[in-house]
């Protein structure tokens, strides 16, 4: 195939093309090299540069033009986009970034921004102390742990990349299901982190985690 021919097909031609071994695979990785760019910009790695996250990004994409199916109903781009910020999430995660925190630290139990405009009628957030902030970490690591004892592997694989910020079809395109079965696994897990709630609590402090 020609060169000019493989620019002209859309994402999704050149992924059905990729096992030709034509340089659809290449063309690609070279078109979405900025949306790579991108998305490495939002995120930090201790220890590494900018090129590391790059380099992490591209396995992620690379792993987009491998696995992408194209019966399924989103494009490759929100699949590619998918793959590439949970790579990067990953990989931000094992190397212990402080910026962006595990899973155990990073749901939002009781945090602001002190950019935030104060909502109206409603008074400004208490500073926790450190040992209010370890207290609420310890309680939840132990609800997460309560938690993983009563999910499906489904379940805890759409848990984790909707709290990394993945949206419906995101998710659907990732774990190749479909929006509807993402909206039920996420209403079971709803379900599930209610009946885990201490009966006699009234702050319910895990209530709004998903």
């Amino acid at each position: 195939m020609k060169q000019s021919d493989i620019t002209a097909l859309s994402d999704e031609q050149l992924c059905s093309a990729c096992s030709d071994r034509n340089g659809a695979m290449e063309e690609l990785l070279r078109r979405h090299e900025k949306l790579v760019r991108r998305c490495a910009r939002s995120y930090f790695l201790a220890g590494a540069d900018g090129d590391d996250l790059i380099q992490e990004g591209m396995i992620g994409l690379l792993h987009a033009v491998t696995h992408f199916d194209p019966k399924r109903e989103a494009s490759f781009r929100t699949f590619a986009t998918a793959c590439i910020r949970h790579r990067l999430i990953s990989a931000v995660r094992s190397a212990g970034s402080a910026k962006h925190l595990p899973l155990n630290d990073a749901l939002p139990l009781h945090t602001f921004s002190l950019d935030a405009p104060p909502d109206e009628g409603n008074p400004p957030p208490t500073l926790q102390s450190p040992e209010e902030l370890l207290i609420g970490r310890e309680e939840f690591a132990e609800f997460q742990r309560r938690l993983s004892g009563v999910l499906t592997p489904l379940e805890q694989q759409t848990l984790e990349l909707y709290l990394e910020g993945l949206s419906y079809l995101e998710i659907a395109q990732f774990l190749h299901k479909s929006t509807k079965s993402v909206d039920n696994a996420v209403q079971r897990i709803r379900h599930k982190i209610a009946r885990l709630q201490p009966p006699a609590s009234t702050a319910k402090p895990f209530a709004n985690i998903i």
